[in-house]
């Protein structure tokens, strides 16, 4: 990355990045592509661990500070000659030489977000819908989640200045709700919070009014459309995201008829500023990346379902 420094005449001239090995230009070396995933040991991030280390040209580097993700989730790639774990908080400076990034480091669950907010969507509460990478949102910057919208909104501003000052090659993706295996199970998160409840025998407690809307794609899905922006040529922002819209009600009775038929529905007091639709415009992601999620949340469920009760100790029953 380029570094800015001072000539002594009150000019700024841009300080070039160090050169790579003279390895990598030599005329018989096969060079990997080193990509860096922060935020790698989480439940997106480690989803595209697995993906990336499918092709064998890749070599990855993950840092994590294990504040919402969990060594587990890499267990099998450590050890592996092209994978690197890195215990390391990003919020603190780190040196690496690596050719991608992907920046998946942000606590994305209501829990820790607020147990820590200095360090954790760009829309806030949209009054738009369903919701266009042209749309700018609708944000209270001083409420209980304002560090969440907000951060992601500096983020892209940050992102877009390094790629305008110093030409670096930047992608932006607006990640929408994500579901699947590995996430944590009281994180918060409405459909963890649902299959958990379910699982253990216990009320499934939605938040008032109950016709809240989210969109659910599930992680398979958001890495195809991840990696799919990274190789191409657009810079972004673009949506990632399942339009599939469903209220909190509609969700919580569908996890009630494929998970345990027998539990509650109960109503609970909401949470300040919490958006009343989320849905996400994916045409520029079909049209430009030629993706869109192909997982159904009735198929997606039940792999889920297999995970929670797996590390919940809890078997179905007959």
């Amino acid at each position: 990355m380029a570094k800015e420094v001072s000539n002594g005449a009150n000019q700024v001239t841009s300080k070039p990045p160090p050169e790579p090995s003279p390895l990598r230009r030599a005329k018989f070396f096969q060079a990997n592509m080193r990509i860096l995933v922060t935020g790698g040991a989480g439940f997106i991030g480690s989803h595209l661990v697995d993906k990336l280390m499918e092709n064998e040209k890749n070599e990855v580097i993950v840092v994590d500070n294990y504040f919402t993700g969990c060594k587990d989730n890499l267990q099998q790639w450590i050890g592996h000659p092209r994978f690197e774990l890195i215990r390391h908080d990003v919020t603190e400076p780190l040196l690496v030489e690596v050719d991608r990034i992907y920046h998946l480091a942000c606590p994305a669950s209501p829990i820790f977000y607020k147990y820590n907010p200095v360090k954790a969507k760009v829309y806030g509460d949209p009054l738009v819908h369903p919701q266009t990478e042209d749309y700018w949102g609708n944000v209270n910057p001083i409420g209980v989640r304002s560090c969440y919208d907000e951060g992601k909104r500096v983020a892209e501003t940050l992102m877009f200045d390094y790629h305008r000052q110093h030409g670096i090659e930047i992608r932006i993706a607006r990640i929408f709700n994500t579901y699947g295996p590995r996430m944590n199970i009281d994180d918060g998160r409405v459909v963890s919070n649902f299959l958990a409840q379910a699982i253990r025998d216990e009320a499934l407690t939605v938040q008032l009014p109950g016709t809240q809307t989210r969109s659910f794609c599930y992680v398979s899905d958001m890495v195809d459309g991840l990696i799919r922006l990274m190789e191409g040529d657009n810079t972004g922002p673009i949506n990632i995201g399942n339009p599939g819209e469903f209220t909190m009600t509609e969700l919580a009775e569908t996890v009630k008829e494929m998970i345990n038929p027998e539990v509650k529905i109960i109503n609970v007091e909401n949470t300040p500023d919490d958006p009343r639709q989320r849905k996400p415009d994916i045409t520029k992601a079909k049209e430009l990346l030629g993706w869109e999620p192909k997982i159904k949340l009735r198929d997606g469920i039940p792999l889920m379902e297999e995970d929670f009760r797996k590390r919940l100790g809890i078997l179905r029953k007959n």
